[in-house]
């Protein structure tokens, strides 16, 4: 099934209000609301005549001063038994949490956290909503286009929970690192 197609069985077969259906670059696409993301993916992954089985990717892009809603979430679902992949995006206004996936994608997990972590988009429900790729201390989100590129961060000092034995490891074999 190409990209027409696949969007022209989305069309006929998802009843949801605001969808917007467009072939991006022979990709299907389909623009929802951020509070409908969950259905969606619930829909497109139980019903066989779609199948998306894998959540490929997940990422944000912020629009500041471009267009409202200011953040968007970019997913991207591949079917292995169709092969066919669709792209679907969620606006999403600053603050406003989008609902997670985890239950239905385990890598959820991992990429939520991630758009967390550099953007500050929060997932309502997610399991364990923190900072996966920045240390905890660090303020801001550094993908957003208002953080200042030139912000000083705070120095953290080791915290390796084992340092003392890995010094007295070294001492004791007398290792050179250069």
């Amino acid at each position: 099934m190409n990209s027409v197609e696949l969007i022209s069985a989305l069309t006929t077969s998802l009843t949801y209000p605001d969808l917007l259906f467009i072939v991006d670059k022979d990709i299907a696409v389909v623009a929802i609301p951020a509070s409908k993301v969950a259905d969606l993916a619930t829909e497109l992954k139980t019903r066989p005549e779609f199948a998306f089985d894998m959540l490929t990717d997940l990422t944000a892009v912020d629009w500041l001063g471009k267009q409202t809603p200011r953040f968007e979430v970019v997913y991207h679902f591949y079917s292995t038994s169709h092969n066919h992949r669709l792209r679907v995006k969620a606006a999403v206004d600053e603050g406003q949490p989008v609902p997670s996936l985890t239950k239905l994608y385990s890598i959820a997990n991992w990429f939520e956290r991630e758009v967390w972590d550099l953007y500050g988009i929060k997932f309502a429900r997610h399991p364990n909503l923190k900072r996966i790729l920045l240390y905890e201390e660090f303020k801001g989100h550094p993908l957003r286009k208002d953080y200042p590129y030139d912000k000083r961060q705070p120095l953290e000092p080791e915290t390796w929970p084992v340092r003392e034995l890995q010094v007295q490891m070294e001492e004791g074999r007398k290792i050179h690192r250069p």
